[in-house]
């Protein structure tokens, strides 16, 4: 039986497509009412992913958070959320939901995307991330993974960099990494083609319920537990261009993380919304943790965890990074 992992962001193609799909969905550049009072940019186009990260995105349009604040928020899916780069670089897309702040804080290192935290989205918490294998795998704990192949979503990110940790902490070795979109990693593990792999949810619960995984990690150890994951990131020149949108995105965004980290049945309720994941799956899956306020201090641990294992070359200002309107 080849698994069939039946979420939305599965009908998605390769980088170029997704690209295409961004740029036909966006239909050029929208100034408005700034100069009274409002928001400069009233569609703010999001490029998210189908990840349990963004529930606050799809709260907050549910709520009218966003409408509330005078936008209009359009949400375009994208299975990997460096798919979406050369889109918000061109300016097609204004935010990427779930941006994994690797990626991101790479890029701006680079210099090749001066990307910007508009506010976290999550935080790494007990079984939202997980090392999975076969259910008659002789991969037992850390110290098996030695030298085994593992899926990844993205090579050298945030899956990679949280596990290494883990397994330097544990004094185990390291594993070869193989990079899988979450919708594909069923289909590897079922024919063996990896020994592993390092899923989120909600493709963890999928994982588990479709070919019976088996957990040997939970992602959420030491030293990465609490660990900021992913955030609403976009650039300085949107943030230049357009600073009450900006500045109303982020208080939209703000309310909403604030609703996710207390009512985890808000959070329930959207995720069939937008993966297939069905709502009894969603009461049963391991949530990410979800700030309600973004933490300079928190981004400083992901950073130097970054430098240690040679993901930056230099320190970032986390301060620099955050964005913070002027008063």
């Amino acid at each position: 039986m080849r698994v069939q992992l039946r979420f939305r962001s599965a009908k998605l193609a390769a980088t170029a497509t997704v690209t295409a799909v961004l740029l036909a969905g966006c239909g050029g550049s929208e100034e408005e009412s700034g100069a009274r009072g409002g928001p400069e940019k009233k569609t703010i186009t999001v490029a998210g992913l189908p990840l349990a990260d963004v529930a606050a995105l799809h709260i907050a349009i549910d709520r009218g958070l966003f409408e509330k604040e005078g936008l209009n928020v359009r949400v375009q899916p994208v299975q990997q959320s460096v798919q979406a780069l050369p889109a918000l670089a061109h300016g097609q897309v204004d935010v990427i939901g779930g941006a994994n702040f690797v990626t991101f804080f790479q890029a701006r290192e680079k210099g090749t995307l001066a990307t910007r935290v508009l506010a976290e989205g999550a935080r790494n918490a007990p079984h939202m991330m997980e090392v999975l294998v076969p259910s008659d795998s002789k991969i037992k704990g850390p110290r098996d993974l030695k030298g085994k192949k593992i899926a990844v979503n993205i090579l050298n990110n945030i899956q990679s960099l949280t596990l290494n940790a883990v397994l330097g902490k544990a004094g185990a070795g390291l594993p070869e990494y193989r990079q899988v979109p979450f919708p594909q990693m069923g289909s590897v593990l079922e024919r063996g083609q990896v020994d592993a792999v390092h899923a989120a949810e909600p493709f963890v619960t999928a994982l588990k319920r479709e070919l019976k995984a088996r957990t040997v990690i939970d992602g959420d150890a030491a030293p990465t537990a609490g660990l900021p994951l992913s955030g609403y990131v976009t650039t300085d020149t949107f943030i230049d261009k357009y600073p009450k949108s900006a500045a109303a995105f982020q208080r939209a965004i703000t309310a909403a993380q604030a609703v996710a980290a207390q009512d985890r049945g808000a959070v329930e309720k959207a995720l069939p919304g937008y993966t297939k994941i069905k709502p009894a799956e969603a009461a049963a899956i391991g949530l990410p943790a979800y700030p309600a306020t973004s933490s300079a201090a928190q981004l400083k641990r992901l950073i130097s965890l970054m430098r240690a294992q040679k993901l930056l070359t230099k320190d970032l200002d986390p301060a620099a990074v955050l964005y913070q309107p002027a008063k």
